[in-house]
């Protein structure tokens, strides 16, 4: 006699959605990073290391934020009755300090090199092997922004936007070896690193601000807070009410408010209204 299973819950299923596509960005990073060493190793190009150093942030990431996910799917219990959701936001601010550390090294590291002079090598086969590397990238970042959004995952948001972010620090980097190949200016190579390098930054400042607000519970987007007060007015029972307050923790938006009802209105019927 075979057992009924139990169907899967709206949150399991979204739960299930983030673990794979978490899984997904580790493998797929470590394949770019294995594309983008090699890149380096050929070439010995500052502007390809960047982008290795990068990607292995991108691993790195990856891989805490599975454990992030994995984490903040757990229902709420007696120690954390509004469940575990803010992990995903601790993963994305650690995401960012990793971006900015890769980001430093990029320019101590190119700014090293300017000094002591750049040597080049198989740069055209370096540059195929780079823009592999950076079309799955593009792939990679849209797939998680997409799936970020579609399950309501900070994380996968996250890493899909440093990835997508990664992508464009691709493309910048093989404009500026095509000027290496088309000028044979070399130093041009730490130079469009320390570009790079800026860009970095710039995307892991952005990541972390936004993490941190989160963090402190912002409240809800405005069109999201009005929409919210929209749906209780058109209750028919509800006189008037006040103090709206809305955050969120990972996938689960929290909604609080004070509804003034008919004095007339027995207790039962108060609660089943605001429930």
């Amino acid at each position: 006699m075979s057992s009924a299973h139990k169907p899967m819950t709206h949150a399991e299923h979204a739960q299930r959605g983030r673990v794979r596509a978490i899984l997904i960005s580790l493998v797929a990073g470590i394949a770019i990073l294995a594309l983008k060493a090699a890149a380096y190793f050929l070439t010995g190009s500052m502007a390809l290391q960047s982008d290795a150093l990068e990607s292995i942030v991108n691993v790195v990431a990856a891989a805490f934020g599975l454990g992030a996910v994995l984490f903040a799917g757990q229902p709420a219990d007696r120690d954390h009755p509004y469940g575990h959701g803010k992990m995903e936001y601790f993963a994305a601010a650690f995401e960012g300090g990793l971006i900015s550390l890769a980001a430093v090294i990029i320019m101590y590291e190119s700014v090293m090199v300017l000094f002591r002079g750049v040597e080049l090598k198989s740069l055209g086969v370096g540059l195929a092997l780079n823009i592999l590397a950076g079309a799955l990238n593009g792939l990679l970042g849209w797939y998680l922004i997409h799936a970020g959004r579609r399950l309501k995952s900070k994380t996968l948001a996250a890493d899909g936007r440093h990835v997508l972010s990664d992508f464009y620090t691709s493309v910048g980097i093989v404009i500026g070896l095509l000027m290496v190949m088309a000028t044979g200016l070399r130093w041009l190579d730490p130079v469009v690193a320390i570009l790079v390098a800026l860009m970095i930054i710039k995307a892991a400042y952005e990541l972390t601000m936004q993490s941190l607000g989160d963090l402190l519970d912002e409240s809800l987007p405005a069109d999201d807070n009005r929409k919210i007060a929209e749906l209780i007015k058109k209750q028919d029972q509800v006189i008037s009410f006040k103090n709206l307050h809305t955050r969120k923790a990972g996938a689960v938006k929290f909604i609080e408010f004070d509804i003034l009802v008919n004095g007339e209105m027995s207790v039962e019927k108060a609660h089943a209204l605001t429930d």
